[in-house]
């Protein structure tokens, strides 16, 4: 299984997002220059994010983008599957639709890694992440 851009772009302008101060709109062009991402390709990201209430847009000069619910809400899952759609190794995982699916000697490897997966994509809010990244700046490097 293979993240897209579409994935590590999203999170990345979203925990941009996270680590401003709260309740501060961010335009793309700010969040472009910020990550590298470009303006246009954030402009076709936040459409399924939007659509998935996971940011909200406001309209305007002063207007820009911010998370659409409180970040502890918000997982790696939900933006992934926001943007890359659905997270199964192999479509037969959630869909009843395979004809071997009885008889298949391969259908508990990819349950179990599907299952795996979605716990630990399920399990890391950008809260957890925005901490994380606060944590960095406070380590030490010693040789």
């Amino acid at each position: 299984m293979r993240i897209s851009t579409k994935g590590r772009y999203s999170l990345e302008a979203l925990l941009h997002m996270t680590l401003l101060p709260q309740g501060e709109y961010s335009s793309t062009r700010s969040i472009a220059e910020n990550t590298g991402i470009s303006d246009g390709y954030l402009e076709q990201l936040f459409i399924p994010l939007r659509k998935a209430g996971i940011v909200q847009g406001i309209r305007g000069p002063q207007g820009g983008y911010l998370p659409g619910r409180p970040v502890e809400e918000i997982t790696v899952g939900d933006i992934l599957r926001a943007v890359e759609g659905p997270l199964e190794p192999v479509a037969c995982v959630t869909q009843n639709t395979c004809p071997m699916k009885e008889t298949c000697i391969s259908t508990h490897t990819w349950s179990d890694l599907y299952h795996e997966i979605t716990d630990c994509v399920d399990a890391i809010s950008l809260a957890d992440l925005a901490a994380a990244y606060y944590a960095m700046d406070k380590m030490e490097y010693a040789i």
